[in-house]
């Protein structure tokens, strides 16, 4: 089956829940960046994340989220939208750590504990939103979880998770989000914060064959969920030469020179996707008519 969200509500409206299985889609991020274990579990719960944030927007309205730490990885983006696919890149692809005290890759040690999390919404309107917090705990989960409560005051849990097989391909990627609607009971804010404190890692559910419906069931048992979506979910980049050819026309005219009488030509590669493009020196000589 392939990646997908699942959209709910529990407790009588009290409560909004997104669970996500997002295997493939961080799977085929790995395989494009060729990441090492650590920057896959990094760049795979910065993805999720911003997929579980980007389900509340609408259609190609995006969001983006930079997690900028002091850890080896160097920063991370990863690019949303309402439509479901993501897209990543992460600055230092080839981390591989030892696992940390609890026996897992240590993400808070290749992300780092010192930095920020921004989260960019542009939602169509003339300036796009953008809310930043400090990283406070560099396992990611718990900064999501910070942003939403400070940035934007809605009261969450994330939990984000990646399993890496020995061979570096991804063997599980999935989360979840769990949004406190106003007016929810101590009794029911009690219940979830139970569910949340007692269920295993996603990924290691998810390897063991259980969907979003299932992890959902974990989550709110007693709390007689209603799906309100299934969204498929897909990595997905939009550069195009196209894209490219504008990004070199801004360069103006003595860069695109250089380019024809140093380099006979250029090549533009896309940092989120890996995909090259090619110009010739044709193809320069009339982008420096534009420029």
């Amino acid at each position: 089956m392939s990646d997908y969200l699942l959209k709910s509500i529990c407790y009588d409206g009290q409560i909004r829940v997104f669970t996500i299985d997002a295997t493939e889609t961080v799977a085929e991020a790995q395989r494009r960046h060729d990441t090492w274990s650590a920057s896959s579990a990094a760049l795979g719960r910065t993805m999720v994340g911003a997929l579980l944030l980007g389900v509340m927007v609408k259609g190609d309205e995006k969001v983006t989220v930079k997690v900028e730490g002091n850890g080896p990885t160097g920063h991370i983006i990863a690019d949303s939208n309402g439509r479901g696919t993501v897209k990543g890149y992460i600055a230092n692809p080839k981390v591989s750590l030892p696992l940390n005290e609890n026996g897992k890759i240590d993400v808070r040690g290749a992300v780092g504990t010192e930095g920020t999390l921004t989260v960019t919404k542009d939602l169509g309107l003339k300036e796009p939103f953008a809310g930043q917090v400090p990283l406070i705990s560099g396992e990611l989960a718990e900064d999501f979880t910070y942003y939403m409560a400070t940035s934007e005051q809605t009261p969450s849990a994330f939990g984000l998770s990646v399993l890496v097989d020995k061979d570096e391909s991804i063997k599980a990627a999935g989360g979840f989000m769990i949004q406190v609607m106003p007016g929810a009971t101590d009794e029911t804010i009690t219940a979830i914060e139970k569910a949340i404190a007692e269920i295993p890692m996603v990924s290691r559910l998810m390897e063991d064959g259980e969907t979003p419906e299932e992890i959902l069931n974990r989550l709110v048992s007693g709390g007689e969920p209603k799906i309100l979506e299934k969204m498929p979910i897909a990595f997905e980049c939009d550069c195009s030469k196209e894209r490219f050819a504008g990004a070199i026309v801004s360069l103006g005219k003595k860069e695109i020179d250089d380019m024809i009488t140093e380099d006979q030509g250029a090549e533009a590669v896309c940092h989120f996707c890996g995909n090259h493009y090619n110009f010739s020196v044709e193809e320069l000589e009339e982008l420096k008519t534009n420029a």
